[in-house]
């Protein structure tokens, strides 16, 4: 498939990409490709400008700062996988990083261009809802801002991000109790089916986000309401479905989602909780 025709600008600055993006209201940004390109070879994203920012300095760096990991939104997920920080200090974002596409995608691909991509069935979005990281964007003037995991994905493909604003940083609040990510999918490079993140032991009661069950990555409310009430993962783990409305394709049926998703959130959090 061949993309409709379009512009192409390199950034030099984030400034400058801010620059670009206001000049231009149907731009996107381009940093490694990955999520944005298929959509465009496809022709469901018609930009009429991509916004080079892959060689801008300053935003693929990883820092253990006093209250939070802070990743560049340029970091590639093969270096998220490999950083020493993260897998000392909250090592489910470095696991789930290494479990993305293959080897080739995880060399290009970005997680800032995955959190910008909103798509509910990506892996790094829900691991961050779960831990309750932190985005931070630019917008014009040197405005920031910073936006929490839980109001950043407002819905399908839909981020908190102006058409003239750039995520910039994740910042992550460290997590060295129990923790676990599991994923189903046809292949290896496949999106999942159904994910779960599960967090335990880290000052609250567990908590469980869920990838491609809805239209953004959700909060396994009702199981986390029944753990802290005292449920055991098994019994818990029923209530999964609850409050999800999960698509169906060619690969899986809503139904069959609903039930993966109870067979997951449960051995995810015998992991995390063991």
């Amino acid at each position: 498939m061949i993309p409709a025709a379009f512009d192409y600008e390199r950034a030099e600055s984030v400034d400058h990409a801010i620059e670009l993006l206001g000049s231009d209201e149907e731009a996107k940004i381009l940093a490694g490709g990955h999520s944005l390109l298929p959509l465009m070879k496809l022709r469901l994203a018609q930009p009429s400008k991509l916004v080079d920012i892959s060689r801008v300095d300053g935003l693929s760096e990883i820092s253990d700062e006093a209250d939070a990991m802070v990743i560049g939104a340029l970091t590639r997920h093969h270096d998220v996988a490999n950083s020493d920080v993260l897998q000392a200090n909250c090592p489910i974002v470095a696991h789930t990083a290494g479990e993305i596409g293959d080897p080739a995608v995880r060399h290009v691909g970005t997680i800032g261009g995955s959190v910008a991509h909103a798509d509910p069935a990506s892996d790094l979005p829900t691991v961050l809802l779960a831990l309750g990281a932190t985005m931070v964007v630019r917008g014009p003037g040197g405005a920031s801002r910073e936006v929490g995991a839980g109001d950043f994905f407002k819905g399908l493909f839909e981020p908190d991000l102006a058409p003239d604003e750039v995520l910039v940083q994740i910042r992550v609040p460290r997590h060295t109790g129990g923790w676990s990510y599991l994923k189903f999918h046809r292949r290896a490079q496949d999106w999942a089916l159904v994910g779960v993140a599960a967090l335990a032991a880290n000052g609250s009661g567990p908590t469980v986000a869920l990838t491609n069950m809805g239209d953004r990555p959700l909060r396994a409310s009702a199981v986390e309401h029944a753990l802290g009430a005292g449920a055991d993962p098994a019994t818990a783990a029923q209530l999964a479905a609850e409050g999800t409305s999960p698509p169906s394709d060619a690969f899986g049926s809503a139904e069959y989602r609903r039930e993966l998703s109870k067979v997951l959130v449960q051995r995810a959090l015998e992991q995390a909780m063991a």
